[in-house]
């Protein structure tokens, strides 16, 4: 059986420039999509965060703008309080090991760069998953994670040079929060040496697939991604 670990922010909050926070947590199509995906695969699926803490939804993924429509915000809410069990349970992120892992899979919203892109052990996770060639799926602002993974003995970015995307500085802008942001996905990703890439137009579906690396640009890339995951290791 494959076993995936799905690693969620346990952040509620994101702090702006100006040091205001805005509410947020992890988006819940990004998590409920490739959780139905795997689980229909008949894949073992565990969920870690921070200190074992229970995730929050961002807000703004359960309204009618975020999810679709209000039919969509309605099955959204039913799925998780069906899954309550499991989230309110997560495994602590200091208490997992890449290798007990097939896949490892970091949904998005704003909350990972609160604390998932700071967080040692979530990047040392990232360093093992990577040199030990583990599939890693990472979606729309999760590869803010991405950033804390520093090999110890070099202090090198192990991601450098991979191919990838992520949340894009254009649809930040578009909703409204680029000109307050501390920094952005985007551009700190090409900074660090990613070979960044997005679709032609904001919020269409786009992967990027580097070996075992997998990364899905927005929301409406949750089902490309997992898909892709699913079928390469079928």
């Amino acid at each position: 059986m494959t076993n995936v670990l799905m690693v969620l922010s346990a952040a509620s909050h994101w702090t702006l420039a100006d040091g205001t926070q805005h509410p947020t947590g992890v988006w819940a199509e990004e998590f409920l999509e490739p959780y139905r995906i795997f689980s229909e695969a008949g894949w073992k699926i565990q969920l870690a965060s921070p200190s074992g803490t229970a995730p929050t939804f961002d807000p703004a993924s359960l309204s009618e703008g975020g999810a679709g429509s209000t039919e969509r915000v309605a099955e959204f809410e039913s799925r998780i309080a069906d899954l309550q069990p499991v989230l309110q349970h997560p495994l602590r992120l200091d208490a997992v090991n890449a290798g007990d892992f097939d896949v490892i899979f970091y949904p998005g919203g704003h909350g990972p760069m609160e604390d998932l892109a700071v967080d040692e052990d979530s990047g040392q996770l990232i360093v093992e998953a990577v040199k030990s060639n583990t599939t890693l799926g990472v979606l729309c602002h999760a590869p803010a994670a991405l950033l804390a993974a520093n090999d110890k003995k070099t202090g090198d970015w192990v991601l450098k040079g991979r191919k990838m995307t992520g949340f894009a500085n254009s649809e930040e802008e578009i909703g409204g929060l680029a000109d307050k942001a501390k920094w952005l996905v985007e551009t700190r990703l090409i900074e660090l040496g990613a070979e960044y890439s997005k679709a032609s137009e904001p919020f269409a579906s786009y992967v990027v697939v580097d070996g075992q690396l997998y990364t899905g640009q927005n929301p409406a890339s949750s089902v490309a991604v997992a898909e892709r995951i699913v079928a390469d290791k079928s």
